[in-house]
């Protein structure tokens, strides 16, 4: 099974804890998160469309991820209204030997480098994690946000 149909599998609501490691409080934040999967364009790519809530505000998101079966390479395209804003950061991938996907982009930070954000996608069984980190340019990466999904 390809990336693509792996994620189209898990196609549905889901709900459970998201938490952001808050950079701003430097404290971990647990809230409530839904999550649904699905297929486009007649199954082509997934879109992940997902909520949240910082400090009892609601947040929101989408993650929308491809994959090439001649490249062998994911893309995906993120939006959020906490962690992009009104952005949209673009990133690539490969996927692993395990039903993991990862995929890596990078966002401005001036006046220094850039940083790199990546973001894995473990489907389980009877689960769905999907796992953000902050990747500092020397390449240190900290958890940002840690989310395990069960279907609603």
């Amino acid at each position: 099974m390809n990336p693509i149909e792996t994620l189209a599998a898990c196609a549905g609501t889901w709900s459970g804890p998201s938490t952001l490691q808050d950079p701003i409080n430097n404290v971990a934040e647990e809230s409530a998160s839904t999550l649904v999967v699905t297929p486009v364009l007649g199954g082509r790519f997934v879109r992940m469309d997902y909520t949240w809530a910082y400090q009892g505000k609601p947040q929101e998101g989408s993650l929308l991820v491809g994959f090439d079966p001649k490249a062998n390479t994911l893309s995906a395209q993120l939006i959020d209204t906490w962690h992009v804003g009104y952005g949209v950061m673009a990133f690539t991938g490969s996927p692993g030997a395990d039903r993991t996907l990862t995929v890596r982009g990078s966002y401005a930070a001036p006046p220094g480098p850039d940083w790199g954000w990546r973001i894995d996608v473990a489907p389980g069984d009877g689960t769905l994690r999907i796992t953000h980190y902050n990747v500092w340019p020397e390449g240190k990466e900290d958890l940002a946000v840690d989310s395990l999904y069960t279907r609603a």
